[in-house]
């Protein structure tokens, strides 16, 4: 079926370009870009989504941040600009390509933001055997040679220190002249 007779698909494509005229604000009247905000049951509505999810994920962190001060008593009703819409589709629609949860998509954010996070993950992806070690750089390799060399420069100076010690004790043990 094609998007024109999907009134829903029709929603969905919607949300990923601007409106045209429809939500035209006046220049200057706190619209961004010249187009109005809409509110949260509009949004939901244009994404084929409900409002409940979209606090859900905003409550994740999966909504762009809002700069709106609070109206009315203090609460602040959550309105969304083109901008933000295009946003937010871009995240349904990796959450539908890669079948995954809007959580699972908010860690994944958490991961790339947070490197101790990611090399948690890491680690933990290599111990199961589905994540390969990352491939050993060339000065890492010249490294270890260097250390190894040290080691071995330590071990025989000990080697000799305690060879020299037993010749000195010989040497106490030898009557002196002949």
């Amino acid at each position: 079926m094609a998007d024109v007779d999907n009134p829903r698909a029709a929603a969905r494509s919607s949300a990923a370009r601007p409106s045209e005229g429809a939500g035209a604000a006046a220049p200057g009247t706190g619209g961004e870009s010249g187009h109005e905000r809409i509110p949260i049951s509009a949004a939901a509505e244009r994404l084929d989504t409900t409002a409940r999810m979209l606090r859900y994920r905003e409550s994740l962190g999966l909504l762009p941040v809002t700069k709106e001060q609070p109206t009315g008593r203090g609460h602040r009703h959550r309105r969304f600009s083109e901008a933000d819409l295009r946003t937010v589709a871009v995240g349904l629609e990796l959450e539908r390509a890669y079948g995954i949860t809007p959580a699972a998509l908010a860690f994944a954010l958490r991961m790339l933001a947070e490197p101790t996070t990611l090399a948690r993950v890491r680690s933990f992806g290599e111990r199961l055997g589905r994540v390969t070690p990352p491939p050993v750089r060339a000065m890492d390799f010249e490294k270890q040679k260097a250390l190894r060399l040290l080691q071995q420069r330590k071990e025989k100076e000990r080697g000799r220190e305690r060879g020299q010690g037993a010749r000195s004790d010989q040497d106490r043990g030898r009557p002196e002249g002949p």
